[in-house]
Order: C-alpha cells, then structure tokens, then sequence
C-alpha cells in the first residue's frame, strides 16, 4: 500500500493540472454547455491520456536524476532519491503508462492528430529529461512549447470555430514566463544552499533571468491584450478588456513571488498555495464565463 501511495507521489497528480490545458479550445470555442457534451467527453479523455503521458516523463526523469536529486535540497524528500520507491517499480509504471496512453490517443481522434501531438509530446519530454534540459535558453523554450502542445492537442479534438491563434501566442509567453521563474527560483536556491546541482543552471544569472522575466512578461499581457479586442469571436463591445487587470494582476503577483519572496521553484506549488493567486484566476475565470456564456 505504501508503494503505491509513493508511486502516484513521483507521478505528480499536482502536475496534472498543466493539462487543463487541453479544455482552452473547449472554453474559449464556448463549448461548455449540455449540447456539446461529445466535444466535453472527448477532451476529458485526452486529459487522462496526457496525465498518463506526463506521468510517464516525471517518472523516467526522476529515474536519470537519481543521484542529482539525492544532492538537491528539496528533491532529495522524493521517494525515488529518498529510497522510499524501488527504482524497479518505476521502471515498470514507466513502461506500462505509456502502453496504456498511446493506444487511448489513437481512438480518441479519427483523424490521428491527437495522437501524433501525443507522440511529440511525450518523445520531446523523453529527449528534454535525457539531453535537451541541460542546454541554457532552449530549455525553457521547450518547456513553453509542451504548454502550447498542450493546447494544440485540446483543439485537435474538437470541431473549433472560434479559437484565436492569439491564444497560442499568449500561452508560448506566459509559459515561457514560468520557466523562466522557475529557472530563477532554482538559481537563488542553490546560491543560498552553497551550490548548484543542475548543469544548465551554469548558464544562467539572476540578473539575466531577471531581464527575460520583465522581456516575456510584457510580451505575455500585450499578446493578451491585443486577444482581447483583436480576436474575430469576442463580442462587440469589448466586454473582453475587462479581464485585463485580473491578468495583469497575476503576472505582477508571480513576479513578486519570485524576485521577493524567492519562491516559484515548482510554479504548480504556487497556483495550490498562493491564496491571492488564485482569487485572481477565480475572478478571470469568473469574469470570462460571464462574457462568453451570459451576456
């Protein structure tokens, strides 16, 4: 019983809420409603298949850290590098995951985009764990470009009619923007901890990740905003502009969470912990539903 409680603990439930992701092409297509109910299933399974598929990634890349991680101040608690998880019983979900996830991808999309969006993703994450996190700039470049393969998958599996290409670009910023933090958080960690345990974390400097996070948060709220009065679907009166300082809000309260108060580590951790974080995307949500789907 204690396996398989440490098993779902190295698969990351938390993590799982990235891939709501996959309900940005159903919410903002405005296809939240009982006559839709196909498009809601359909997208529900495809969350499964990517949980599953994440799932996978944490594990294989708890597995090559192993003896990183045992340095780390804080992943060295993880049941793998804490010997609480045989790496033999990891090996084994790792395997199984994936046997199970791919051919669910398959059914779920006649038309096969889905599952190559699938495919990417979980063979991009394999290859960033095993090679590509270790190189400075393309690291977090890859880790925004899975959010937006998130997104893509969630619009492959619906019919979309209203899904601006804004949203793609505002998700590549605002992702790119909790990389970057996170990047930063782990900086400032190891420095106050006496050193660093992840090699790409060598080609970073706080100040430099301070002047990508100013760069990538601008670009964020204008890629935004500009969504919010430029996209074809949105109603007339630019209702939509109204949901801005919630936004701007929440890019403002990460920024301070990083730069002041050193967190941002596990970005997820925020969204769970942070009580004014989540009244702000409370009341963005709130606000969006009441212009989409009321007035």
């Amino acid at each position: 019983m204690k396996t398989a409680f440490y098993l779902l603990q190295t698969m990351r439930p938390k993590q799982w809420v990235k891939n709501g992701l996959l309900f940005a092409a159903l919410f903002f297509d405005r296809k939240f409603h009982p006559k839709y109910l196909g498009d809601v299933l359909v997208t529900v399974g495809g969350f499964i298949v990517f949980c599953m598929l994440a799932s996978t990634v944490y594990l294989v890349n708890d597995l090559s850290d192993l003896e990183a991680d045992r340095q780390h101040p804080r992943k060295k608690y993880r049941p793998l590098p804490a010997g609480k998880l045989p790496p033999a019983t990891a090996r084994i979900a790792a395997l199984i995951l994936p046997l199970l996830a791919l051919p669910a991808a398959w059914s779920l999309d006649p038309d096969r985009g889905f599952f190559i969006i699938a495919l990417l993703y979980l063979f991009g994450n394999l290859a960033y764990s095993r090679w590509l996190k270790h190189i400075p700039l393309l690291d977090v470049l890859l880790l925004a470009g899975f959010y937006v393969l998130r997104v893509g998958a969630g619009v492959s599996l619906i019919t979309v009619t209203r899904f601006s290409p804004w949203l793609y670009l505002f998700t590549t910023f605002l992702a790119l923007y909790l990389g970057i933090g996170k990047r930063r958080a782990e900086l400032s960690a190891m420095a106050e901890n006496g050193g660093r345990t992840r090699r790409v974390l060598e080609g970073y400097t706080l100040p430099f990740l301070d002047q990508l996070l100013m760069l990538d948060s601008a670009m964020a709220l204008m890629t935004y905003s500009l969504y919010t009065f430029s996209a074809p679907n949105l109603p007339e009166n630019h209702a939509m502009m109204l949901t801005i300082p919630f936004v701007l809000y929440g890019v403002f309260r990460y920024l301070y969470l990083v730069q002041v108060r050193g967190v941002g580590e596990a970005p997820e951790e925020v969204l769970f912990e942070d009580r004014p974080m989540q009244l702000a995307i409370a009341l963005w949500g709130f606000s969006v539903l009441l212009i989409f789907y009321i007035f």
